[in-house]
């Protein structure tokens, strides 16, 4: 059955990313600017739906409320889609806001960006909904290949040519790596629904069978390239401190963000009934991607690559509540991925907001070294006000945004304390959150204990503004942070939306 209610966020998109394309077609150079409108109003539009799907069972005499599952179980509109598809929607807005003062200020405009942008958020929303093989590889690669052209779109600087080509090239092996992988699961088990498969799984006792485990390894390796994942990490700072820094932004939460989403549907759907199959393979990768990503983090110099390698690092802390998946019973595998959900929702606001105030404070230094940061609250204290909140909430210092999250992942491992392994897991992820506190209050330090640099013209960097849609970008974020930071309970209720979807077939 086709639910035009349900898929109405979708088909908005694709319609804004039609209109936006054509407007840049059509509109004369001095109204360019309404190319960014239309893609910022087609993503406001599509969060309407959303809000109408959410709260329809509280309005009297809505007979539409309810999980929406179409074409034959492949595509859930559920609770769970619902917060990911506006988490989506938020972090595109956020990112376009970012985008228009870069792109009319480096003469890098092009209305293709908007569309692009616009195409990458639509594979996201499929992939919130996605319960198959096929739909989840479909999103992806819509997430994908939209983010590998906007990677190189300073297409006369070599740095951002590097960063594009190496995205492409990881993009398409873990491509191959992931398709190999579904394909055996599917000749294995005669299923591509992710409840079909977790029973074909226990019915015919895969959980043995070296080319289904071969086929789980496989798929998982590919969703490590797409969330860089430490081996499996090498093009993620390059590709960050090369392409555009609004791109660099979207991909470090947008894109990573939906990579996560895929892996933890099919890992608590799919392969729900062979955690021991997927659990030691993810501790591993948590292990690696904290330690190497805080570690080479420490001896970074720029600020857009610091945050590159602290975005692997963060995706080590999400894998943490669940690469114990295997000791979880129902209820510890609904906390662990509530746990990494909520890590997720957080991390996305904190990181766009870091890299907003970046991209504030390098238009003001004329430089994105953190050496040139110094003494910024000298002629911008505002600005480093929110410097200081964006890196503290991402080291987990309370009462912001951040401890929630580092609180909910502790506490989902402590949970299944009786495992020896889950004591070394809590004991690295403590350390490494130690080590992520001393590079994040290292650009705090420098923000308000560091001199001035000689080669920054205060006169200059105090008079330069901040245009209006980039701090739009910066209120919203911070607001997220600072609210949810105080009032953690407001993502209370995705606890039982977890509880349904670790349910099992």
């Amino acid at each position: 059955m086709f639910d035009y209610h349900a898929l109405a966020p979708e088909l908005i998109i694709g319609v804004a990313l039609l209109a936006a394309i054509a407007a840049d077609l059509i509109l004369p150079d001095r109204l360019k600017y309404l190319v960014g409108v239309t893609a910022l109003l087609g993503l406001v539009a599509a969060a309407v739906p959303l809000l109408t799907l959410a709260f329809c069972g509280d309005i009297s005499g809505c007979t539409d409320a309810g999980e929406r599952v179409m074409f034959g179980g492949s595509y859930v509109v559920d609770d769970f889609a619902l917060v990911l598809k506006g988490l989506f929607i938020v972090s595109g807005v956020v990112s376009l806001l970012l985008s228009v003062g870069y792109l009319e200020s480096d003469e890098y405009y092009q209305g293709e960006f908007y569309f692009l942008l616009l195409a990458s958020v639509a594979g996201a929303l499929v992939m919130a909904s996605s319960r198959d093989l096929i739909t989840m590889f479909v999103g992806l690669e819509l997430v994908s290949a939209p983010a590998f052209l906007l990677a190189g779109w300073r297409k006369g600087d070599l740095r951002s040519n590097e960063a594009s080509l190496k995205f492409f090239l990881t993009g398409v092996l873990s491509v191959a790596v992931m398709l190999m992988g579904m394909s055996l699961v599917y000749g294995l088990t005669g299923q591509v629904t992710f409840d079909g498969i977790a029973s074909a799984a226990v019915a015919g006792d895969l959980g043995s069978e070296p080319a289904f485990v071969a086929g789980v390894v496989f798929v998982l390796v590919g969703f490590a390239f797409k969330i860089s994942a430490v081996p499996f990490h090498f093009w993620a700072p390059d590709t960050y401190q090369g392409a555009p820094t609004p791109v660099a932004a979207y991909l470090s939460v947008g894109s990573k963000a939906a990579g996560f989403v895929g892996l933890l549907a099919l890992c608590y759907q799919a392969f729900s009934t062979v955690p021991e199959i997927w659990g030691p393979i993810l501790w591993v990768l948590a292990v690696a991607s904290m330690t190497v990503g805080n570690l080479i983090a420490l001896r970074q110099t720029n600020i857009v690559r610091l945050l590159g390698y602290s975005s692997i690092a963060q995706g080590g802390f999400i894998l943490v509540p669940f690469a114990m998946a295997a000791s979880f019973d129902t209820v510890g595998l609904s906390d662990a991925f509530f746990a990494s959900v909520t890590y997720i929702l957080i991390y996305a606001f904190m990181n766009l907001g870091a890299f907003a105030v970046v991209i504030a404070a390098a238009a003001k230094t004329g430089s994105g070294e953190l050496a040139d940061f110094g003494g910024l609250n000298r002629y911008a204290p505002g600005l480093a006000a929110l410097v200081a909140l964006f890196f503290l909430s991402l080291a987990g210092i309370p009462p912001l945004a951040g401890w929630f999250a580092k609180f909910v992942m502790f506490r989902a491992v402590i949970g299944v304390f009786e495992s020896p392994w889950a004591v070394v897991l809590a004991a690295i992820a403590a350390v490494n959150a130690v080590i992520a506190l001393v590079y994040y209050a290292k650009v705090v330090k420098s923000v308000y204990m560091d001199d001035v640099p000689v080669t920054v013209p205060v006169d200059r960097a105090a008079a330069a503004e901040v245009p209006r849609p980039l701090a739009l970008a910066i209120g919203i974020t911070a607001v997220v942070v600072v609210v949810v930071g105080f009032f953690p309970g407001i993502l209370a209720f995705f606890g039982e939306v977890t509880e349904r979807l670790v349910a099992g077939p």
